[in-house]
């Protein structure tokens, strides 16, 4: 929040200088004060709210890693002259907890090439793979773990 009142004076002033720079962490200093104040806001509010939008962060740079080496793997298996590939449907069971974050597990198997997202009842998944192989470990994946850790704060 602090962060926040100060980079909205500093827009809504138009330039950047040291006297603008100076009053602006006054004047943000004394908001977020009056914010933790009357707003049940507290220190420890912004540390958890800093904590999940860093793991948040790590959470969409992974997302986005897996996504472009699934591209690569798809390709590889259509472009290569292998056998027939063989679709499966799989079915596992995750130990989240909240809606949000079972929903964004669910969007990271569907957005990441090779695989849909069919179902999504409670916690129990199912999921459309175009080749067995990339039905390993979907129970366990990167994505699992990075969202129980963005569940936990």
């Amino acid at each position: 929040m602090l962060l926040l009142y100060f980079v909205l004076w500093v827009t809504f002033n138009g330039k950047v200088t040291p006297e603008i720079c100076v009053f602006g962490v006054v004047i943000s200093l004394a908001v977020f004060a009056f914010t933790c104040r009357f707003m049940d806001y507290s220190i420890k509010k912004e540390i958890a709210v800093a904590r999940r939008c860093i793991r948040f962060f790590n959470y969409v740079v992974v997302l986005v890693r897996e996504i472009v080496k699934a591209n690569f793997e798809v390709m590889h298996m259509i472009l290569s002259e292998r056998e027939e590939l063989e679709p499966a449907l799989v079915g596992f069971h995750s130990d989240l907890q909240n809606p949000t974050v079972r929903v964004l597990l669910a969007n990271a198997i569907t957005l990441t090439p090779g695989t849909i997202t069919v179902s999504l009842e409670g916690s129990d998944y199912v999921v459309h793979c175009l080749d067995e192989s990339l039905a390993d470990g979907m129970d366990s994946s990167v994505f699992v773990e990075l969202l129980s850790g963005l569940e936990k704060e």
